[in-house]
């Protein structure tokens, strides 16, 4: 039986982290038939991961995605490799703590970048291979901060960096709608990553889980569930959405 990304080439940004979305997203994807690319700002962290997940059909690249021309390398580097680029999931980021009066013009451009202009930099880098073939599927991951407004442990900055990742997945989605290219997002809720490990007490968890009608935090392969959905065609017919995958913890 085949899986349902089968030989398809996908590009996955922030995926080194061992217990990440991204890692989590890459290990499913591969399950399903995909031939693999991981994207990290260490090459040797990039190809320690792909090969974690496979001594076959994968592979580990460099990218900082607040770079236009590293992203656009790493884009040739897969296209020439595979001779086509299916799907990417535009899913590097980081979150800072703070207050909105404790936002520096740094601590803006941090997060800002790497989430923002890193899907807008890492889709232009893949879209006119998309163009050409024509199809694709784009997936950014955003947040449920975008929605509700933080909250959890992401700052203002954080939460105005993923809107802006739903508000330009929308805008892209009309755009390239015509050569058959998909562009949606999800927003997780409070995932159980190595960014949140380390700030999850027992206290903070029982509070969290109050206000989670599924009464779990969610795992990174939850996420990647959600992924597998919008990378393949079982969502032939969707684009510019955003699926929630957040235990109930925002309802709108």
């Amino acid at each position: 039986m085949k899986g349902l990304l089968e030989d398809k080439v996908c590009i996955i940004t922030g995926g080194a982290g061992p217990r990440g979305i991204g890692k989590a997203a890459a290990r499913l994807f591969h399950e399903h038939g995909a031939i693999v690319v991981i994207a990290d700002l260490d090459l040797e962290k990039s190809r320690e991961a792909a090969a974690d997940v496979s001594s076959e059909r994968t592979l580990g690249v460099v990218c900082d995605v607040t770079d236009k021309a590293s992203c656009e390398a790493a884009a040739k580097t897969v296209a020439d490799a595979f001779g086509r680029i299916d799907v990417l999931i535009n899913n590097a980021g980081i979150t800072q703590p703070l207050k909105t009066m404790e936002i520096t013009a740094e601590n803006y451009e941090q997060v800002t970048d790497v989430s923002l202009r890193g899907m807008l930099y890492m889709s232009q880098a893949v879209l006119p291979y998309m163009v050409e073939q024509k199809g694709g599927a784009i997936v950014n991951t955003s947040s449920v901060s975008a929605q509700r407004g933080g909250g959890i442990f992401g700052g203002p900055h954080y939460s105005a960096a993923k809107a802006g990742m739903l508000g330009l997945s929308k805008a892209m989605a009309r755009e390239f709608g015509v050569h058959n290219i998909r562009v949606n997002s999800v927003t997780p809720g409070l995932i159980q990553t190595d960014i949140t490990g380390g700030k999850l007490t027992d206290e903070i968890k029982t509070q969290i889980l109050t206000g989670i009608p599924l009464n779990r935090l969610g795992d990174a392969a939850d996420v990647a569930r959600g992924f597998l959905f919008l990378a393949s065609e079982l969502s032939s017919y969707t684009t510019g959405a955003a699926l929630d995958i957040n235990g109930g913890m925002h309802m709108y």
